[in-house]
């Protein structure tokens, strides 16, 4: 398998969720709008800056090149559309390096803990088409002490990180997937839901997945809005 590594020049340190839309030939700015990605999928406005959220402890660099991430992990399939658009101009990115890394059903990362036995699981990279969308096959992730469910999730473009970043899962899913195997083994309820997490209510809201299901498992798509400079 190919593994690329992505140098750490920059690191965008934005909040606040700034919303671009273009109208009569101006371009209006709203902080922190309410269902900024509902509103990018909709039409409603252009673009979103992404907030900034923390990178945490888990992070390994140098991750596989790879749509499927799972190495044989059991869970729930989970099929993220994870689409990059440049928020200045409102364009998709191609060729952006889009990175992802998630506890599994146990709650457990690789390379630490209980996953330490692999550096590798549910860790992956993928390049944006022309379209500025990266397609990972994972599965939905496990819960662990103190934090809300979520994915982490980075962006480069042209060697340097871009965005750094966290996707976060509607309670109603999770509610859902928990109740089943192995899932229900580790326990059918996260101990920290989304508004109790401190690091989802400095913007994780926009970085909330849209889910759909999809066979005995679902889909999630987000846009996120990065500046390439």
């Amino acid at each position: 398998m190919e593994t690329n590594r992505f140098t750490r020049r920059s690191s965008l340190a934005r909040f606040g969720g700034l919303v671009a839309a273009a109208a009569g030939g101006r371009v209006l700015l709203a902080d922190k709008a309410e269902g900024g990605n509902k509103a990018v999928e909709s039409g409603a406005v252009a673009c979103v800056l992404t907030p900034e959220l923390t990178e945490g402890p888990y992070y390994i660099a140098g991750e596989k090149l790879r749509r499927d991430v799972r190495e044989g992990h059991p869970g729930t399939l989970l099929t993220l559309n994870l689409k990059v658009l440049d928020a200045s101009t409102c364009k998709p990115l191609k060729g952006a390096a889009v990175e992802i890394w998630h506890a599994d059903a146990a709650g457990d990362y690789s390379g630490f803990g209980g996953g330490a036995s692999s550096r590798t699981f549910l860790r992956g990279v993928q390049k944006t088409d022309a379209a500025g969308l990266a397609v990972f096959k994972t599965i939905y992730p496990g819960w662990y002490q103190g934090r809300a469910v979520h994915i982490h999730v980075k962006v480069h473009v042209g060697g340097s990180v871009v965005h750094t970043g966290q996707l976060f899962f509607p309670a109603a899913a999770t509610a859902a997937v928990y109740q089943r195997s192995p899932y229900r083994a580790h326990g059918t309820q996260p101990d920290t839901p989304n508004p109790s997490d401190a690091i989802f209510r400095n913007g994780g809201s926009k970085g909330m997945l849209a889910l759909t299901r999809s066979g005995a498992g679902y889909a999630g798509a987000i846009a996120m809005g990065v500046h390439t400079a």
